[in-house]
C-alpha cells in the first residue's frame, strides 16, 4: 500500500473503529461506503473489526470472588476509638460548661466589691476594691479557659498557687473563728474551676512537655 492509499485509509478505520463502539465517526457516510467499495484492505480490517468486537461482546467474563467481606474483617474496628473520642469531647464539653458557671460565680461574688467597696467583708474600702480586683481577675482566668482550653496550661500555676493559699488562710480562719461559713463556702467555686482547669490542662499536653526545667538544661 502506498502512502497516499495509506493516508486515505487511516480516517477510514478510525472511523468504523468509532461507529463499533458506538461513536460518532467524525466521517461523512457517504465518503466511508465509496472508500469501501473501492478498497479491499478496508473492507477486510472492517470485517475483522466486527468479529473481533462481536467476540469480545459474547465473551463470559470470568467470576471475580467477592471480597468485601474479607476486606471490611481486616480493617481495624472503629467503635472503641469513635467511643472515646465521643466521651473526650462529652467531657471537655463539661469541664468548659463548669469553668463557665464558676467563671459567672466568682464574677459575680468579686463584682460588689468593685462597685461599693464593701462586698460581702466589712473591709475598708481599698481593701475591698483589692479583693474585689482578684476575685473578678480569677473570674476572668477561667472564663478564658473555659474559650478557649488551650489556655489551661499557663493559667494553672497562678490559679493553684492562688487556691492553695487560700485553702490554707480560710481553714486557719475559719479555725479561729474569723470568717464565715457562708463566706468560706463561697471559695468551692475556686476549688471547682481549679480542678476542671487542671484536668484540662493535663489533657491538652504534649509528650515531653512536662518534664522538669533542670533536666532540659543537664541535657543541653
Amino acid at each position: 500500500m502506498d502512502d497516499r492509499r495509506d493516508d486515505a485509509c487511516w480516517p477510514v478505520r478510525e472511523a468504523i473503529s468509532a461507529q463499533l463502539d458506538g461513536e460518532a465517526s467524525g466521517l461523512a457516510e457517504t465518503v466511508m461506503v465509496r472508500h469501501l467499495a473501492a478498497c479491499p484492505g478496508c473492507r477486510h480490517w472492517q470485517e475483522q473489526a466486527q468479529q473481533v468486537t462481536r467476540r469480545t461482546r459474547l465473551t463470559v467474563a470470568e467470576a471475580i470472588p467477592d471480597v468485601t467481606f474479607a476486606v471490611l474483617t481486616a480493617l481495624p474496628d472503629p467503635g472503641p476509638a469513635a467511643a472515646r473520642q465521643v466521651r473526650v469531647r462529652l467531657g471537655d464539653l463539661a469541664l468548659r460548661l463548669t469553668l463557665l458557671a464558676v467563671g459567672v460565680g466568682q464574677a459575680a461574688l468579686a463584682v460588689p466589691s468593685l462597685t461599693t467597696g464593701t462586698g460581702v467583708m466589712s473591709a475598708p474600702t481599698h481593701v475591698a476594691h483589692e479583693t474585689g480586683a482578684w476575685g473578678l481577675a480569677v473570674a476572668v482566668s477561667f472564663l478564658a479557659v473555659a474559650a478557649a482550653p488551650r489556655l489551661a496550661a499557663g493559667a494553672l500555676p497562678f490559679l493553684a498557687a492562688f487556691t492553695l493559699l487560700l485553702t490554707v488562710l480560710t481553714v486557719s480562719d475559719l479555725t479561729a473563728g474569723m470568717v464565715h461559713v457562708e463566706r468560706a463556702a463561697g471559695h468551692l467555686l475556686v476549688l471547682a474551676g481549679v480542678a476542671a482547669v487542671s484536668v484540662l490542662a493535663w489533657q491538652g499536653r504534649s509528650p515531653g512537655s512536662w518534664r522538669p526545667l533542670l533536666a532540659g538544661r543537664s541535657r543541653a
